[in-house]
């Protein structure tokens, strides 16, 4: 996908998850943004909304659950009609992982089915070192990354915990997060830009 690719945002394309749960949390997460918190705020009391949100598995349609026999998938299930956040399910077939990458903006990632591993890094001298241990992130734990938060991380690699069931984790930004150029790290410390985009909406050039 080249960098000059955006996302078709039509509302022919992006339509919200039909689920109460979700609605709800999407209100609350609302209300607390347009109080224009803190980082800090957003990640402790979002993290909390989020919890509430994965602590019950009984509301994510199956269509925004389906693996893929190659890749994880990325599925939106709500964008801000102000891109101030977007909420996605993640998908994870047994065994598979991300590449090492950022996200450039605050985020939340909760599990909602399985496990994961999360395994942070750093620039180091220009090399990518990891930091501590991969943390295992089991159903209903949520875990926050941020460019900006002391003691947070923006760089991780996340890998299902499972080689032989699916995994999903319901994952929150702070921006259209499909939309948003960001990188992939290599062990050099050299960087790929990538744009994600969302396995169920179609990409457009621009």
């Amino acid at each position: 996908m080249s960098l000059s690719t955006t996302l078709q945002s039509s509302s022919e394309q992006v339509r919200n998850v039909p689920s109460g749960r979700l609605e709800e949390f999407v209100t609350q997460f609302s209300r607390l943004l347009d109080a224009a918190p803190s980082e800090a705020d957003v990640l402790q009391q979002g993290g909390e909304l989020l919890r509430k949100l994965v602590r019950f598995d009984d509301w994510l349609p199956q269509e925004f659950a389906q693996p893929d026999a190659q890749h994880y998938r990325q599925y939106l299930l709500h964008l801000d009609p102000a891109q101030r956040f977007s909420v996605v399910s993640f998908v994870w077939g047994p065994g598979q992982k991300t590449p090492v990458h950022d996200h450039t903006v605050w985020g939340l990632i909760g599990v909602l089915r399985g496990a994961e591993y999360s395994q942070s890094y750093a620039l180091t001298g220009g090399a990518l070192q990891a930091i501590g241990a991969p943390h295992l992130l089991e159903r209903g734990v949520v875990e926050a990354v941020s460019p900006h938060a002391q003691g947070l991380h923006d760089i991780h690699l996340v890998r299902n915990a499972h080689e032989d069931r699916t995994s999903v984790s319901i994952h929150v930004y702070g921006a259209n997060i499909g939309a948003v150029e960001r990188s992939l790290y290599y062990q050099d410390g050299t960087r790929k830009r990538f744009v994600s985009g969302y396995s169920n909406l179609t990409p457009v050039d621009s």
